[in-house]
């Protein structure tokens, strides 16, 4: 598949381009400092032609509030995909807004980190956002709560809105194991208009 990859220079963005480009994928890799110049608000144009499009980009942690301009960002790559005539997302999503007990989401328990809030709540609200488009075949992956750099195992699981955790109750799934979620899913289409989860 050509597949156009928004976010390529990020810890996840640039597991997912290895392990796509690793099955044989033309990988075009979109970043501001990049071979390939441009920004999700390029999308209608640098779209054109591609297969299918993955957006690992992610608000800003820094302190300042991400979500207007990261609900623009998405607003602009939907827009854009569609523009370009192009129907197969991905989207790197975030785990704050699985839930974690039936009407509760893990971002609005006691325990989840503050420095990491704004970014969760941006990414929710980024799901609703997707979940209102009808005319695309997304998909929105969200990681387990904890994801690092680490071994590509090949092994994981896969879920829906549920947290998913281990016997011992983490919640963790390596980058390289969430890129090889990623470019299955691209694969497979198994989960189109629909958010899933990955996670040992």
């Amino acid at each position: 598949m050509k597949i156009l990859l928004f976010g390529a220079t990020g810890m996840i963005g640039q597991r997912i381009a290895a392990e796509l480009t690793n099955r044989g994928h033309q990988v075009t890799a979109v970043s501001r400092k990049g071979p390939v110049k441009g920004d999700v608000h390029d999308a209608a144009t640098l779209a054109k032609g591609y297969d299918a499009v993955v957006s690992a980009i992610a608000p800003p942690r820094d302190g300042t509030e991400p979500e207007p301009p990261f609900l623009d960002a998405n607003r602009a790559l939907i827009a854009g995909v569609r523009a370009a005539g192009v129907r197969r997302l991905i989207v790197v999503g975030g785990a704050g807004s699985l839930q974690v007990a039936p009407g509760q989401d893990l971002v609005d328990t006691p325990d989840f980190p503050e420095p990491y809030k704004k970014e969760a709540k941006a990414q929710r609200s980024a799901l609703a956002l997707y979940r209102e488009v009808e005319d695309l075949d997304w998909t929105y992956i969200s990681p387990a709560a904890e994801i690092a750099p680490g071994e590509r195992s090949g092994v994981y699981r896969i879920g829906g809105d549920t947290l998913l955790a281990d016997a011992e109750g983490r919640s963790f799934i390596s980058a390289e194991d969430y890129a090889v979620a990623v470019a299955d899913e691209l694969e497979n289409g198994a989960h189109p208009r629909r958010r899933t989860t990955v996670a040992y």
